[in-house]
């Protein structure tokens, strides 16, 4: 029944914008609803396997409020903002016929799913946050695990959330016996986040729906007068119709310009024959979008975009053909990007790659494909393979002499939201560009 009902909400769509007709999200009470299905989705079919994968008989996951665990909105019902007091969630691997049961310590069952264990008021007993830890280490000594996995790394910030302190209770907790079982889970609090359900993919798509659409009434004569309009003025409007839209921004966007015989830096005013640039990404419903996008204002007596600024839009499109081609299960993101790097040479294309992954976290977990400033791998992180069922931001540049600009190098900033499916090929979300935004 529930799917059933996500497949309603997911199309609802309100009156035209500006430019075009853009896809409206479901309401607040609808998006918990479709939220609350992905989360007891991810615990049923995900958590299980990385447990089984990774050796982890027991996860403890504990937190205090304000200091929440990076893996907190992915365990709890969209209702739940906070810690509250103290968190602690136990999911223990009862094995593949019962399944991985899932406690939580404080904080509720939320939404049913988990089973809530709580201690009985009495006031003649300790006080509540040190029942939680005698109440902990009697959930632990009845199910006696080999191996308690905790949230602790030295490379990964999504694996990393075990708070100093709280670490400390916790072994006081459990004393030496069982402190002496505790493990780094690093892989499973970071495929945790990294691996996408199938239920997800329909509303991330209509979310990229309206981030194109956004751009493509702020790159139009809807939004901007040349000779008038600031980059300013066009970074504002998308922020506001972000808000509007009851939508969140997880940075501020930001609008660029090249220009024949200059790059202007700062807030510019918008002219004809402008290239036109943006960085946008919106968080809704537990998500986040990442996109880049190009623009050109046509100068007056034209109809179309230069050839030599066509060009340099397709090698930017060559270069993401070029690091999806590579981008393979198994392989790691350091991998990925030298393959990339060696063809872009080979063909003569100049340009850098960046890619990171993405959903739950802008910036999200899983095998980062070089930064901007580390074209000769990123240690660690980059070292992460990469898995099926993942989200990935195609992050890049490709730089192109243009005949018209008097072979002025022209950058073409690319990125789009693609994902990797199960059987391990590549398709982006929605679209990626391939024609300039137009302002005429």
């Amino acid at each position: 029944m529930r799917q059933a009902v996500i497949a309603v909400l997911l199309f609802a769509v309100v009156g035209p914008a500006a430019a075009q007709e853009i896809p409206q999200l479901p309401s607040l009470r609808e998006q918990a609803e479709i939220r609350q299905g992905w989360l007891e989705e991810r615990l049923e079919t995900v958590l299980p396997r990385l447990m089984r994968e990774n050796h982890i008989d027991m996860w403890i996951v504990q937190m205090s409020e304000y200091n929440e665990d990076p893996t907190f909105r992915a365990l709890v019902s969209p209702t739940r903002f906070a810690a509250r007091r103290r968190s602690i969630f136990v999911f223990y691997d009862r094995g593949a016929d019962e399944g991985v049961e899932r406690l939580t310590l404080g904080g509720g069952d939320q939404g049913g799913a988990y089973k809530a264990i709580r201690e009985p008021e009495n006031p003649e007993r300790e006080l509540y946050l040190d029942a939680q830890w005698r109440m902990l280490r009697e959930v632990v000594e009845v199910r006696e695990p080999d191996v308690i996995g905790i949230n602790v790394s030295h490379t990964h910030a999504f694996s990393d959330g075990l708070a100093s302190g709280e670490r400390e209770q916790l072994e006081r907790a459990l004393g030496p016996k069982w402190s002496a079982r505790l493990v780094p889970a690093e892989l499973v609090p970071l495929h945790y986040l990294a691996i996408r359900v199938p239920s997800m993919r329909p509303y991330y798509r209509k979310m990229m729906e309206i981030v194109h659409g956004l751009i493509a009434t702020a790159f139009s004569s809807e939004v901007i007068t040349p000779g008038v309009t600031t980059t300013e003025d066009v970074v504002w409007w998308l922020r506001q119709s972000v808000h509007d839209r009851a939508m969140d921004s997880w940075f501020q966007p930001s609008v660029s310009v090249q220009r024949k015989g200059e790059t202007p830096e700062g807030e510019v005013v918008i002219e004809r024959g402008d290239v036109l640039h943006t960085d946008f990404g919106i968080f809704a419903t537990g998500l986040a979008t990442d996109t880049q996008h190009m623009g050109y204002v046509l100068r007056e007596g034209e109809s179309e975009v230069p050839a030599g600024l066509m060009k340099a839009l397709r090698n930017g499109n060559r270069v993401q053909d070029i690091v999806t081609s590579h981008m393979k299960p198994g392989v790691t993101g350091n991998e990925v990007l030298a393959a990339t790097l060696e063809q872009m040479h080979r063909e003569g294309l100049s340009g850098r790659i960046y890619n990171h992954p993405i959903g739950d976290h802008g910036h999200g977990a899983g095998p980062l494909i070089g930064l901007w400033d580390r074209q000769q791998g990123v240690p660690g992180r980059g070292d992460v393979r990469l898995i099926p069922n993942m989200w990935h931001s195609i992050e890049l540049y490709a730089t192109t002499p243009v005949p018209e600009w008097d072979d002025q190098d022209v950058r073409i900033a690319l990125e789009e939201d693609a994902a990797m499916n199960a059987d391990g090929t590549m398709e982006w979300i929605l679209r990626r560009q391939e024609r300039f935004h137009l302002v005429r």
